[in-house]
């Protein structure tokens, strides 16, 4: 039986995430690679979520943090600037490493480019494939990711340094995190 191009694509995208040196539990508690576990998490929310979502959409989803670790946010200066000078380099290296992935088992030009714009956060109010893409993403953070965030800052929430508030699902992630504005007291903190 041979292999499809798009099981040879997902197999390069969990062979680079499994490199992660970043652990996480699985479902079974088993220790995975952080970024491999997120890739097949997305995978997975896909096939629940949009069964009959094409194969670009799917490589997209499952490839849209591959090796994310290479590129630590601490890296960056630690002010707004800095928080989307990392997030856009980001957004540029994934696309470009799972385009070159697509590239090397054969996929076309089109959805080649489809992936580009998607995984590199294009025209998210226009664009169908990035509207996919975050929406999986936002599921699987509610799904896998939330709780474990909430129970990380109830001490900072208790002593007044973050509140947690909705925002409106017609905002984008960028938009949100740009309306947030971090205080600090006279010693810096």
């Amino acid at each position: 039986m041979s292999v499809t191009k798009f099981e040879k694509v997902i197999q390069l995208i969990d062979d680079a995430n499994a490199k992660d040196i970043k652990i996480e539990k699985d479902n079974n508690g088993k220790d995975v690679a952080k970024e491999l576990i997120y890739g097949q998490r997305m995978g997975e929310m896909i096939e629940r979520f949009a069964p009959d979502a094409d194969e670009v959409n799917k490589i997209a989803v499952h490839g849209q943090h591959i090796q994310r670790w290479t590129s630590p946010r601490s890296d960056y200066p630690m002010n707004k600037k800095g928080y989307h000078l990392w997030r856009s380099r980001l957004y540029s290296y994934h696309a470009d490493t799972v385009c070159g992935l697509m590239e090397q088992v054969g996929y076309d030009k089109t959805s080649i480019e489809r992936v580009k714009l998607s995984v590199g956060k294009k025209a998210l109010k226009t664009n169908a494939d990035t509207k996919m893409l975050e929406n999986i993403a936002a599921m699987v953070f509610i799904e896998y990711y939330m709780q474990a965030m909430a129970d990380k800052f109830n001490e900072y929430r208790e002593n007044g340094q973050i509140e947690f508030i909705t925002f409106h699902q017609s905002y984008s992630y960028e938009e949100f995190v740009e309306g947030l504005k971090a205080e600090s007291d006279e010693s810096g903190n």
